[in-house]
């Protein structure tokens, strides 16, 4: 099919290598959307691309779309659902930006513009890139071929649907009353958004000439609605026929009249406020997924499926945790539940209402935060086996009432007092929940992380060590230690016996430096590594580092830092003034895509690029 004029002027098709190569080939900065044959580029971002091109009028500023399918170099971004855009100068690659949020994407735009301006009058040096994403997977490459190898065979994607609770139910304050209704399925994203005019047209394209579609647009971005990635069981299968069959059939009359007891007949107005939206296939599920979630990657499961361990948040409210916090606790662990990390904290009416704030309008509002502030709360990260589905099965109904009357067996069934408005226990109701929960109580933490020229060789062995520990390498760099180097950075430590010796140890050979991000990471870091003396470790922490790597207290394998400050102004001396994200990651210009999605999957291990993360010589 022929393409329009004018998206054709505005972006160069490339279909093949030889259009890559040639393409490559061209001065100025070129911003290419990648994508996939069965999907097609990303049309939501055609409109801003052509309002940028007008309004700067740079020659030098190019756009392209290559069709990953057929690009050789392209390969490896094959059977990505999600929108992904390569900024190129001189043809390399200079930045990445996954997802299409269009703010994002123009304030690269402005930036690369601007800088690659500098590099072609010399006054600036292009700083090629490698793309994380892939970086990452290299990093891990062997490591999943070993799993795969194990498992015999390589796994399968879980079976996922999109779900959309509609304006109206959102509006009505019904959302949550919605999804409890859904038993049995688990919540894997879940996000509020407003849809603007555009999106709205964007996504419902399919629906374009029906009489109904300029009020569906008109309907769909008038207010917030809920989006959901939903699956159910191990794998997933059936979802997609499940909850379309919850919802009944997209006619509210057709809803009441044939499926009186199905959503739509519930919660539905009229044809095209039918008041809940479900993927109808697979593969439009995945095609949805993609316009909601750029960043997700569905979850794979495995042959001799591997236990899929959670985290998920557990609150224990205060007049629960004066009351019966020992009883709530054997459940817990009667449960299976591992407990990771726990804190016990007087939470402000300020901070309960920051923690709550999805909640901020309803009737409950009030009652609730002021209950969370009336005294310490207790919070729990539970880890086990689908720990959050596990863990919002035992707590039971949020309603007392209908906990007591449905699940008399539940927790708040059990601990919560009859008649009063607020529940005695809390849990997080899906993973990126679970995450922005976790970071409230157990914000995250970075620590500087060294392993020593004498342990450099089994630097692979303790990066899985760290990896298992959970923790992430944020930032990480190989050198050889100039002598006013180790000097700063062992300052602490000056005037004692073994310091020149220490200095001298530090300069003798390849060192590892690393950025570790983990909630509680100092001390994490400190207890993971063990005591000074490799031969007391042995003896007190005989699976610690230092007793497994370490030779004597000098050539001990790794250090680190022995305070949150101390870690701070180590990272400043190594790596300069890097920021970090919420969610430990390093903030900068790799990392640009990271922000472009409001729930980002998070990367378990990122090579920072040298060229932003150079020591001092």
């Amino acid at each position: 099919m022929a393409r329009k004029k004018q998206e054709v002027a505005l972006q160069i098709d490339i279909e093949s290598q030889e259009d890559m190569d040639e393409m490559l080939n061209k001065d100025g900065l070129i911003v290419m959307d990648v994508y996939q044959e069965w999907s097609g580029p990303c049309k939501a971002m055609v409109s801003i691309f052509r309002k940028i091109k007008n309004e700067i009028g740079d020659e030098l500023l190019r756009f392209a779309m290559a069709k990953c399918d057929t690009v050789d170099s392209l390969e490896r971004y094959r059977g990505r659902c999600e929108p992904c855009f390569l900024f190129f100068a001189g043809g390399v690659l200079v930045n990445v930006i996954r997802g299409s949020n269009s703010p994002l994407i123009n304030k690269v735009i402005m930036e690369q513009l601007a800088y690659e301006h500098k590099v072609l009058d010399g006054s600036a040096e292009r700083k090629e890139i490698r793309d994380p994403l892939l970086a990452d997977f290299d990093d891990r490459g062997a490591f999943d071929e070993e799993d795969e190898d194990e498992d015999g065979e390589e796994g399968s994607k879980r079976g996922v649907t999109l779900a959309i609770i509609k304006p109206n139910v959102v509006a009505e304050g019904k959302a949550e009353e919605v999804m409890e209704k859904a038993t049995g399925i688990e919540i894997l994203e879940h996000t509020e958004r407003q849809l603007t005019e555009e999106e709205a047209r964007s996504f419902y394209s399919d629906k374009e000439g029906e009489e109904f579609y300029e009020d569906l647009v008109k309907f769909m971005s008038s207010g917030p609605s809920h989006v959901l990635v939903l699956s159910k069981g191990e794998t997933g299968e059936g979802i997609v026929e499940e909850w379309r069959e919850l919802l009944g059939p997209p006619s509210v009359e057709e809803a009441k009249e044939k499926a009186p007891d199905s959503l739509r007949a519930k919660y539905g107005k009229e044809s095209y406020a039918n008041a809940l939206h479900g993927s109808d296939s697979q593969a439009r599920a995945m095609a949805e997924l993609a316009f909601f979630f750029p960043n997700y990657t569905v979850p794979t499961v495995p042959r001799g499926k591997k236990p899929h361990v959670q985290r998920t948040l557990a609150l224990i409210r205060p007049d629960a945790l004066r009351e019966k916090k020992e009883e709530i606790m054997a459940k817990v662990k009667e449960a299976g539940f591992q407990i990771a990390m726990q804190k016990e904290m007087q939470l402000t009416k300020e901070q309960a209402e920051a923690f709550y704030s999805e909640h901020k309008g309803e009737s409950y509002f009030d009652t609730l935060t002021t209950r969370m502030s009336s005294g310490p709360v207790l919070a729990l990260a539970l880890a086990r086996d689908d720990a959050i589905t596990g863990w919002r099965d035992l707590l039971g109904p949020k309603d007392v009432k209908e906990a007591q009357e449905s699940a008399p067996d539940s927790l708040r069934a059990q601990f919560s007092h009859t008649d009063d408005p607020v529940n005695a226990l809390h849990g997080s109701d899906s993973p990126s929940t679970a995450e922005n929960e976790l970071n409230f109580f157990f914000p995250m933490q970075q620590t500087v992380a060294v392993i020593k020229p004498e342990a450099y060789e089994s630097k692979d062995a303790i990066i899985d060590r760290i990896k298992e520990a959970g923790f992430h390498v944020a930032a990480r760099k190989e050198t050889e230690l100039t002598a006013d180097i180790a000097e700063q950075f062992y300052k602490g430590v000056e005037g004692k016996e073994f310091y020149g010796d220490l200095v001298k140890h530090m300069t003798s050979g390849q060192t590892l430096f690393m950025v570790l991000s983990r909630e509680d990471a100092v001390d994490g870091w400190r207890s993971l590594i063990g005591p000074t003396d490799p031969e007391k470790a042995k003896e007190e922490a005989p699976e610690s580092l230092r007793a497994q790597f370490g030779k004597d207290t000098l050539a001990n394998a790794v250090h680190g830092s022995s305070s949150a400050e101390q870690a701070a102004e180590n990272i400043k001396i190594l790596f300069g003034d890097i920021q970090f994200q919420p969610d430990g990651s390093v903030k900068g210009v790799i990392r640009f895509y990271a922000a472009a999605s409001l729930y980002g999957i998070e990367f378990a291990l990122i090579t920072y690029s040298q060229s932003l993360c150079q020591l001092s010589p």
